[in-house]
């Protein structure tokens, strides 16, 4: 949100010698207005503009009873005053725009990367524009340390971490968990997709799904530039899809203090895999008031989304990997389906208490209506292939807040920049269910099967009753110590966590558990700049999950587990050069597992799964009208102290040794206006069983696009082409969770920008 005021010295027919005496003053004007805007730092916005705006009034002043003589033009002398950066402006992108200097990272608010004691890349919406990215799957596919999957039996998208998986519930929105849209996200209504790689109960709380070990993703919503904007996008599939995408701001006011932001997108059609359709529709209006001491955002998404005959995940029973059918063979039904409505509305406030200290508060709710039919086949022994039918009726209703302040003193030598947040996030969970009959399929010649009528249900479809209910409440408090001219940061915090759970009966609504256990998370972190441009940093910081109950086989039955902790250590260095950005880190995650005792019978968090792991990245634009995203993973990821030690030593499921991404664009020299874009994915071998017996292969994809932008009638005009799995490769793209997810077969976008 960069805005620039501007004050033009008019021009006026004067003398020779008054336009001496002219050009005189018009640079004692420039020269005044340049100590005002480099004053801002430490006044107002206002002031700031102000200033500039008065030492232009004098010399425009002056040169007018010097033009009362005269005709001589001169050249337009224009004065700029950039607005002040404000606490809820978002960080700059690196040149190019795909990558971001800075992100959003939990209670420690805006921050640039480089001063961060943690590995934090943020991508931009130009990236999600340019490479028609249409959900959140599609986005974080730029980074070589997140790969992504199926949800556990329908189409929804879950994300990996450093090994570990993110739930798409546990995906935060503008700070917030809990709100974000599930199951499916859309990429139109975003400005920034901020992934934090690590541990992260400290900065962010823990999340209400459970997952969020090895790293979370935050999504930026997009609010009005200073910039008006009109901009319409049509967009097609070659395998048929169409849509439709509107996007307008505008900033209204004395001092364009008013903001209003309207994303609105329509697509649907047939996908590249053989009878599936996905139909998405998506309103998001934002606004906003940007004062000098008060700034108000509000936020209201509705999201809807339909997928129809839906390629399902795959499980095995036997003791063999399938080969993975042809890219675009659907193993699926027709019947089969999910219906997602997601309606979510929030509003955050800041408050400049005095030039250094800022208070702050957020809310955010979201209803969710879900309802599907799921079918997924499970390859059992020499192939034989059989499906179940699962009806569901889910309905949640979420509802988050957080208050905070931020502030900055000293204390003789050392800076200090403290934060303290209290949070909670409070989620009720309905749902109905039913079987249908088993019935024999095949991955490679999938016969239509007629829906099996339902055998058992759980619930009232038509009005679910409630079977969860979680409360997530935690305060935290952090210092940020700064030495030497602020070149060494420490920064030292501690948050303590709250997490109550309870579970109702299906259709009785009978309380069946109960889980409320507390736990305190430390986090130290300390950044050294070698150069402005160059640091080093380390961290320990921990993540924390619900701990189980145990089963009633075990000898203590019913037992509640205190909350699972992850403990991490990392260090890194960071280098950014304006232009382009480079990191390395190295860390160690060590995660409990718990497990039923195979001697003793006693469950307990006895289990360990250790991922240590070295991550390369680079992003920016080294040359200009070169680009480059990308980089290299390697996690050695291992079980210990396992049950009976039978696994102790083995890769855990799903976690692949190596991953690699390169993503290249080129603008040509030759053709103006036209970009060339090349990315291959890489994905090393992982294994579907923790007995390491059943191994994944391990693929390459390579997708490609191109665009070129040019004006019709003086309007700016993107074209754009993304190809993804170029090859048509057909493959088990992952295993985590115990079950397999093929990849997407070939699929190409073609859209049309428009400027009005």
């Amino acid at each position: 949100m960069n805005r620039s005021r501007r004050s033009r010295l008019p021009v006026q027919r004067v003398s020779l010698l008054a336009a001496a005496a002219r050009h005189v003053l018009s640079l004692t004007a420039v020269s005044l207005a340049g100590v005002a805007i480099n004053a801002r730092a430490d006044d107002s916005a206002a002031a700031a503009s102000a200033s500039a705006a008065s030492s232009a009034s004098t010399a425009s002043a002056a040169a007018q009873n010097a033009a009362s003589n005269d005709g001589t033009v001169l050249p337009t002398v224009n004065v700029e005053a950039a607005r002040q950066a404000l606490p809820g402006d978002l960080s700059p992108a690196y040149a190019g725009g795909q990558v971001a200097t800075g992100a959003q990272v939990g209670i420690l608010g805006q921050q640039k990367v480089i001063d961060l004691p943690f590995s934090v890349t943020s991508y931009t919406s130009k990236l999600i524009e340019d490479q028609q990215a249409h959900t959140l799957a599609d986005v974080v596919a730029n980074d070589p340390a997140v790969r992504s999957a199926y949800g556990y039996g329908n189409f929804s998208e879950n994300y990996i971490i450093r090994g570990f998986e993110v739930y798409s519930d546990d995906v935060a929105l503008n700070g917030l968990y809990g709100i974000t849209p599930r199951q499916l996200v859309a990429t139109e209504a975003l400005e920034r997709v901020d992934i934090f790689k690590g541990a992260n109960a400290f900065v962010n709380g823990v999340a209400p799904g459970g997952s969020g070990v090895g790293g979370n993703i935050n999504l930026e919503t997009k609010y009005a530039a200073d910039k008006p904007l009109t901009r319409v996008t049509l967009e097609g599939s070659a395998s048929g899809e169409l849509g439709t995408h509107v996007d307008v701001g505008r900033r209204f006011g004395d001092n364009d203090q008013f903001g209003i932001r309207v994303n609105q997108t329509v697509e649907g059609g047939e996908t590249s895999i053989d009878g599936e359709k996905r139909h998405t529709q998506q309103t998001a209006i934002a606004l906003d008031y940007r004062g000098n001491k008060f700034r108000v955002f509000g936020d209201f998404i509705y999201q809807k989304q339909h997928v129809s005959g839906g390629r399902p995940v795959v499980y095995v029973t036997g003791d063999s990997i399938p080969t993975a059918p042809s890219a675009t063979s659907n193993y699926g039904q027709s019947w089969s389906y999910t219906s997602l409505e997601d309606t979510v509305g929030m509003i955050r406030a800041e408050y400049d208490l005095s030039p250094t200290w800022t208070a702050y508060v957020s809310g955010g709710v979201r209803h969710s209506d879900e309802h599907g039919d799921y079918a997924s086949p499970s390859y059992g022994t020499d192939g034989a292939t059989t499906a179940y039918r699962m009806g569901t009726a889910y309905k949640q209703d979420a509802q988050s807040g957080e208050v905070g302040l931020r502030g900055k003193f000293d204390t003789g030598p050392v800076s200090h920049a403290v934060n303290i947040a209290a949070l909670v996030n409070r989620v009720e969970s309905k749902s109905a269910y039913d079987f249908g009959a088993t019935y024999s399929t095949s991955l490679y010649n999938t016969q239509a099967a007629a829906r099996p009528a339902g055998y058992y249900s759980a619930g009232d479809f038509d009005n679910p009753g409630v079977v969860s209910e979680s409360l997530m409440r935690s305060v935290a408090l952090s210092d940020t110590m700064g030495f030497f001219g602020n070149r060494f940061l420490f920064t030292a915090g501690v948050r303590h966590q709250n997490i109550l759970e309870n579970g109702y009966a299906y259709g009785t609504g009978v309380q069946s558990t109960a889980y409320n256990e507390s736990a305190t998370t430390p986090i130290f972190g300390a950044v050294y700049k070698i150069l402005p441009n160059l640091s080093v940093y380390a961290n320990r910081s921990e993540s924390l999950t619900e701990g189980g109950t145990a089963p009633s086989t075990a000898a203590n039955a019913n037992a509640i587990l205190a909350p699972y902790r992850a403990k991490q250590l990392e260090a890194g260095i960071k280098y950014d050069a304006n232009n382009y950005g480079a990191a390395l880190a190295v860390y160690q995650i060590k995660q409990q597992v718990a497990y039923t005792d195979a001697t003793t019978m006693i469950y307990g968090a006895d289990g360990i799964q250790r991922h240590r792991g070295v991550e390369l990245s680079a992003y920016g634009e080294p040359m200009k009208g070169l680009r480059l995203i990308g980089g290299v993973s390697f996690i050695d990821a291992r079980l210990e102290d396992t049950n009976s030690g039978t696994e102790d030593g083995n890769h855990p499921i799903g976690v692949p040794a190596w991953t690699a991404n390169a993503n290249v664009e080129y603008d040509l020299p030759q053709l103006q206006g036209v970009t060339l874009m090349a990315r291959a994915i890489y994905t090393s071998k992982q294994y579907l069983d923790e007995a390491n017996t059943m191994p994944v292969a391990a693929w390459t994809r390579f997708d490609v696009g191109a665009r070129y932008k040019t004006q019709i009638a003086k309007h700016d005009t993107v074209f754009r082409l993304m190809v993804t799995n170029v090859a048509n490769r057909s493959y088990w793209s992952s295993a985590l969770g115990g079950y397999l997810t093929e990849a997407a077969p070939r699929t190409a976008w073609l859209s049309l920008t428009t400027d009005f």
